[in-house]
């Protein structure tokens, strides 16, 4: 199998964390969709409970994950940002919005196979104006349905990015020693990160918007800083924990919870990887944690398409035993698997190599681009 990196150049943990939330991800919409989902409720009941309550809750690993990468990526030292705002942006849109479209266009396409046998799990029209919001990644807030599973969380993963890139341009931007300045920019983090938890979060009415999620998403981001601070990375860690804890003394939320929980397990993989005392993961296990990290945007993107064609055709067929139930359960979770592979070989890698950043950085005002 071939990586982007091999695997000792990648952070394989968190290769880990990317790969078990995509695959909880697949299993809850196997879970929640058509025939098959139905045919395994009989089959197996509780787990198949589990996964619809629970496993969309793998998003909140997705977050804190995200947070964690960006903010290595834009302060990977804990110094000021660097490179042009613009160019940064536009590169984040490209790697998260040139693959969506594909998905949203496969998807479509799959949907007008299948509409036939499951016109309940296919969009009843679609205007220009609605792909148009799904290409600008304001289909959740312009209030247009979504055409695929997971748009929601690409439109906001888009959103939390440009808060932090703002958050960090504005303090590099300000009139401040140095030193103070490469401070601000995650303090500015945590403060936002503290309005999520307490406030935003548990307004429902907001959860189109990034604030809503800026919690999980900045406590990610804090974990990347206070792994370069030293001595207060210990006392860091325990002030984030503690207003988590607060946060859920004032309004307990599964999804919260599961974002502290995985924010401090990072923590601890990150300080183990950084001690390197002992190996994360075996030796056999390295490739296949590198594999399934690199192609979870793409399994995340593609799994749904070929859920619908996996229930049209138990639905074709009335296949009604629970074993062809079972059957096709695993055929769609393989096939999307696999399915994952030329996605990220031919759509998701180009689209992220792809240099459109030139001919914006000279339409954009000079203000932003220093």
């Amino acid at each position: 199998m071939s990586t982007s990196k091999t695997p000792t150049a990648r952070l394989l943990h968190v290769d880990g964390l990317k790969a078990a939330a995509a695959q909880l991800i697949v299993l809850h919409h196997l879970s929640a969709y058509g025939p098959v989902a139905e045919a395994m409720q009989a089959l197996l009941p509780q787990l198949m409970a589990w996964a619809y309550q629970y496993g969309r809750m793998a998003v909140q690993v997705f977050l804190v994950v995200g947070g964690f990468l960006s903010a290595r990526a834009l302060s990977s030292r804990g110094q000021l940002l660097e490179g042009a705002v613009p160019e940064l942006l536009w590169r984040r849109y490209q790697r998260l919005a040139l693959p969506f479209m594909a998905a949203v266009l496969l998807t479509l396409c799959c949907s007008a196979l299948v509409a036939r046998w499951l016109p309940e799990l296919v969009p009843f029209h679609v205007s220009l104006a609605q792909l148009l919001a799904h290409l600008t990644l304001s289909h959740g807030v312009l209030g247009y349905e979504a055409l695929t599973v997971g748009a929601w969380y690409v439109a906001i993963d888009f959103q939390l990015f440009a808060v932090l890139l703002g958050l960090l341009w504005f303090s590099r931007g300000l009139a401040l020693p140095r030193g103070w300045r490469r401070v601000l920019g995650p303090a500015l983090v945590a403060l936002l990160m503290a309005a999520s938890l307490l406030f935003f979060n548990r307004q429902s009415g907001l959860d189109n918007w990034a604030p809503y999620f800026f919690g999980a998403y900045g406590l990610g981001a804090l974990v990347h800083w206070l792994g370069l601070v030293g001595p207060q990375r210990r006392l860091g860690v325990l002030l984030l924990t503690a207003l988590g804890l607060v946060a859920l003394l004032l309004e307990f939320r599964e999804r919260i919870a599961l974002a502290l929980a995985t924010a401090l397990l990072l923590a601890w993989l990150q300080q183990r990887h950084a001690e390197q005392r002992a190996p994360l993961s075996p030796a056999a296990a390295r490739p296949w944690l590198a594999h399934l990290g690199t192609h979870s945007y793409a399994l995340f993107l593609v799994h749904f398409p070929i859920c619908l064609l996996c229930n049209a055709l138990l639905e074709r067929h009335d296949l009604s035993q629970p074993a062809s139930g079972l059957l096709a359960f695993v055929g769609a979770w393989g096939l999307s698997n696999l399915a994952a592979l030329p996605f990220h070989r031919w759509i998701e890698a180009p689209a992220g190599r792809l240099r459109l950043g030139a001919l914006l950085m000279r339409l954009w005002p000079r203000t932003l681009r220093a």
